[in-house]
């Protein structure tokens, strides 16, 4: 079941996310997010109106996908980045790509006109995700990060809606 997160989803979304703040280089975040800071950044996400979603199955919160606006002057107001996670071990499944599809859906029906995806890289299921979507590369920044004693890329992807 794909729904709107809520409150009660804060632990189970921060310890999703943990996993690839402490493993990987998904994310360029270093320090482990509480359950309150995730409550923060969900409420912010809703508060501009736009999707946070969970992934849910038999009670358990299994991934999530969010949007949050692109940048802050207006003009940009109609383009969001999005974000999406699934609970390791879990990545082979088919989930990541439902909630794209919902959260794209929703977009679209929100009047978003851009939607943005950013990718540490080398991460090939990342962009085989996007890319699976429409989204097609758009920029490349060498050496833009620093995590784990290592510089890393990001590239950036988009899909018109």
């Amino acid at each position: 079941m794909i729904r709107q997160a809520t409150s009660a989803d804060t632990s189970a979304i921060a310890a999703i996310y943990n996993h690839y703040v402490l493993n990987t280089n998904v994310t360029f975040e270093e320090q482990v997010v509480s359950s309150e800071q995730m409550a923060e950044r969900i409420l912010q996400v809703q508060a501009d109106a736009l999707p946070w979603l969970v992934l849910e199955q038999q009670g358990e919160v299994l991934a999530y996908a969010y949007a949050t606006k692109w940048r802050m002057r207006s003009a940009y107001r109609f383009s969001v980045e999005s974000t999406v996670y699934v609970k390791n071990g879990m990545t082979t499944k088919g989930m990541g790509s439902l909630l794209y599809q919902q959260l794209l859906s929703e977009l679209k029906a929100l009047g978003i006109h851009l939607v943005i995806g950013g990718i540490t890289l080398p991460n090939e299921k990342s962009i085989a995700l996007h890319e699976k979507f429409g989204f097609e590369p758009c920029s490349h920044f060498k050496q833009v990060g620093f995590k784990f004693e290592q510089w890393l890329d990001v590239g950036y992807w988009q899909k018109l809606l």
